[in-house]
């Protein structure tokens, strides 16, 4: 399926129907337990159950839309898939939560291993988007790849020393937020090293 250019803020739209509904859903059925074929799930595993195929919806929806879906689309969507459900499975959340912490270790760990190779794996992402010379990409691509590592930290403090509701409103906000910021704070540096597309 060719590529197709959609608006993007549909596109954003779709993307954070799945996280807006998964927040909503938790904090409505928080503190609640419910009796399901004889065993006993709560909220957020309910909540987790129901994000699974909201977000198998919108991938194959964005998918449908874009003709196209990135990598980290993928990797997002099969690690939902694999953690939630062992979650579900096994009726126990710390699962669900580790999730973002592997996403984050994954991405930096790629990134990390192209500089080691001398090159920008970000470039092959995002190259169509975003033009810049070769030391600009190496420099965005060594900073977000410690960005990623520090994202992966800071889930694993607040996961593991949190209350619940707490590591739900950081997962939602503050994680996407602190992502919006990073590549806002990136403004120089692809200003710097910004190309027509020409050259």
């Amino acid at each position: 399926m060719a590529e197709r250019k959609v608006n993007p803020g549909l596109k954003l739209a779709i993307e954070l129907v799945p996280i807006a509904a998964f927040f909503i859903a938790y904090f409505r059925l928080k503190g609640h337990h419910f009796e399901i074929l004889g065993t006993s799930y709560n909220g957020f595993i309910l909540a987790t159950a129901g994000f699974i195929p909201l977000m198998l919806i919108s991938t194959g929806l964005l998918w449908w839309l874009t003709g196209k879906l990135s990598k980290m689309q993928i990797v997002s969507l099969v690690l939902v898939i694999v953690f939630g459900g062992l979650s579900v499975w096994f009726n126990d959340e710390r699962f669900f939560k580790m999730k973002p912490t592997i996403i984050y270790l994954l991405f930096a760990g790629t990134l990390g291993f192209g500089l080691m190779r001398g090159q920008s794996y970000l470039r092959f992402a995002m190259g169509e988007v975003l033009p810049l010379a070769q030391e600009g990409w190496m420099i965005l691509t060594r900073r977000l790849a410690w960005f990623f590592f520090l994202l992966a930290v800071a889930n694993e403090l607040v996961w593991r020393t949190m209350p619940t509701p707490v590591w739900v409103t950081f997962k939602t906000f503050v994680l996407s937020a602190a992502i919006f910021v990073f590549f806002i704070g990136q403004k120089r540096l692809i200003e710097t090293y910004a190309r027509d597309e020409e050259d």
